[in-house]
């Protein structure tokens, strides 16, 4: 491969695009901006969006982005040995000030260290100085816990985007390399690996992490966030593109947070509080995006929680959007959104029952019943959409064979009441049931919990297998737990994780010789119960939630007790005496 052909890779790709911005250098900050997968992948996600925006929207900052090269491409270029460059100018990202990478998945943790090696950056954050690019990582996985990553970055960035940008670009004008990572660390949301001092103890736990004397940094970095987003542009698809995940979509974030706070989702937790973002700022992006696009996706994990969300969608429907809202909380369906869907064309929907059984939902803290997750494919279905996806999880925590079986059933009677409403239209539609093990997460109630052991774990997938085989219009995809093994061992890790994580992205994502070969215990943590550790890898970073919080929740889920949002408490009080 030569520099050549990856010019003109370039410059193809941006002839296609719509949206990207191109500045001289001269007299600015230099950012390199990747997302650590391909260009197909990497388009469609809208942190990379909003930190490109965000970035050159500063007069002295320039932005430019590169990404993990195709197959094809990638293995040219190791054989080569030619470096990579940005897609604006085509410049070698090792020439730029600074390095940005916004991950988002524990699996493209290899590829952001390919996407260093491509860049002849060295690997380890100890190895560079003042003459290499600053590394930074952020993304959705430092709410979560930065450590198997943190010996990579020089920076750490914690926190939402909008409330981290100014305070990076300001830092970087510091041309002192040790005050630069100085200043950043006395910073809300800048956690700085290199200014901590770690110490385990005699069984391998974790003992202490302790910031060194004269660096300024803190005993713990809060995360950075918006307190609120009412003079805030919501997250938005800026650049448009054919050669993406989303191909013609709009993206466009209406709600940040949810309140319901299931006990197992990091992300319910990491953003609270909830805020929506202004609705006249959601239409006017998208009626200027309404050239480049036919369809629009509403990205939030509580859409229904923006109070004008029935405008919003009328409006988007009355511009000619085909309407694709993220996965829907049931609690919150009304008979006019889901009107408003089918009406922009939407003919599927997204909902997360979890599991089968009441039961369970208690457990979790998933506050629906079987009762009214029918009830909700009842508005679906009567109103015209065909099709339904559904999110399972198994390995919960007290879970036995009666709840595996209820997934089949309540599954089951979600199909009759798809095909009662199919025979009408003369046209059957299909129930798509996705089931992943529960990966216990850091920054949540079940952060000190075991993960269930693979072999437990398989004997249920393979019982769940035989009790849906051969329903018609009914499809399970029902993910390995080999997979979600070493998602745990990169979710709950500390940073003697590294070195699986370089032995894996050198090998070629080899994950169980990565660990044989570096000798890293996985079991030790991914098997292991926390409960009695009093230090976490992850409490390096203050997401604002307190453990007292997280260790009552653990106690409510042994006894399957729910903590209700205060919406749905204020309907409980209503609604008790009439029960009573």
């Amino acid at each position: 491969m030569t520099i050549r052909s990856q010019r003109d890779s370039a410059q193809l790709i941006l002839s296609k695009e719509v949206g990207s911005i191109r500045k001289p250098h001269a007299n600015r900050l230099r950012v390199a901006l990747a997302f650590p997968n391909t260009y197909f992948v990497g388009m469609s996600n809208l942190g990379l969006q909003t930190m490109y925006s965000l970035l050159n929207a500063h007069a002295d900052v320039v932005c430019e982005r590169f990404f993990l090269p195709p197959k094809q491409e990638l293995a040219a270029l190791l054989q080569s040995g030619m470096r990579l460059v940005t897609l604006e100018s085509q410049t070698p990202v090792r020439d730029f000030d600074v390095v940005a990478l916004s991950v988002s998945f524990e699996w493209d943790y290899t590829n952001v260290l390919t996407l260093l090696r491509l860049s002849d950056i060295p690997l380890w954050a100890a190895e560079r100085d003042y003459r290499h690019p600053l590394v930074v990582i952020g993304g959705a996985v430092t709410f979560v816990n930065p450590e198997p990553l943190a010996p990579f970055a020089d920076v750490i960035a914690a926190g939402e985007g909008e409330a981290l940008v100014p305070a990076l670009v300001e830092a970087c004008g510091i041309a002192s390399r040790s005050q630069l990572l100085r200043t950043l660390a006395g910073h809300r949301g800048f956690y700085v690996p290199s200014f901590y001092d770690v110490t385990y103890g005699e069984h391998g736990m974790l003992a202490t992490m302790t910031a060194r004397e004269g660096t300024g940094a803190p005993p713990t970095v809060r995360k950075a966030a918006l307190k609120t987003t009412e003079a805030c542009d919501p997250p938005s698809t800026r650049i448009f593109t054919p050669d993406t995940e989303f191909g013609s979509r709009f993206l466009v974030e209406v709600v940040r947070g949810c309140a319901n706070l299931c006990r197992f989702c990091w992300a319910g937790y990491n953003y609270l509080p909830v805020r929506a973002f202004p609705t006249d700022r959601i239409l006017q992006l998208a009626r200027e995006a309404r050239a480049h696009a036919t369809k629009v996706g509403l990205v939030s994990i509580a859409l229904c929680d923006h109070p004008d969300i029935e405008h919003i969608l009328t409006s988007l429907k009355d511009m000619g959007y085909a309407i694709s809202p993220a996965s829907l909380r049931l609690d919150d369906l009304t008979p006019a959104i889901v009107r408003l869907l089918h009406d922009s064309g939407e003919r599927s929907l997204t909902i997360a029952p979890e599991t089968g059984s009441d039961r369970m939902r208690r457990v979790i803290n998933k506050t629906v019943t079987n009762d009214e997750i029918e009830a909700a494919a009842e508005l679906i279905f009567a109103n015209g959409l065909e099709n339904l996806k559904l999110y399972y999880m198994i390995g919960l925590p007290g879970e036995d064979d009666e709840d595996l079986v209820a997934i089949r059933d309540l599954t089951l009677r979600l199909r009759d009441i798809m095909m009662r409403h199919a025979r009408g239209r003369g046209r059957i539609g299909r129930i798509v049931a996705s089931v992943n093990p529960l990966v216990p997460k850091p920054g949540t109630a079940y952060q000190w919990m075991a993960m269930e052991r693979a072999d437990v774990i398989e004997r249920k997938m393979d019982r769940l297998r035989s009790l849906v085989a051969g329903i018609d219009n009914v499809w399970f995809n029902i993910k390995s737990e080999r997979h979600s093994y070493y998602q745990a061992l990169m979710s709950l890790g500390d940073r003697r994780v590294a070195p699986v994580i370089e032995a894996a992205e050198r090998n070629g994502g080899q994950w169980r010789k990565a660990v044989a070969d570096t000798g890293v215990d996985g079991d030790f943590y991914i098997y292991r119960d926390r409960s009695a550790d009093t230090l976490l890898p992850w409490d390096i970073i203050d997401g604002g939630m307190k453990a007292a919080f997280f260790r009552s929740e653990l106690e409510k889920s042994a006894r399957a007790e729910w903590t209700l949002p205060p919406k749905r408490a204020r309907e409980n009080a209503r609604l008790l005496p009439m029960l009573t």
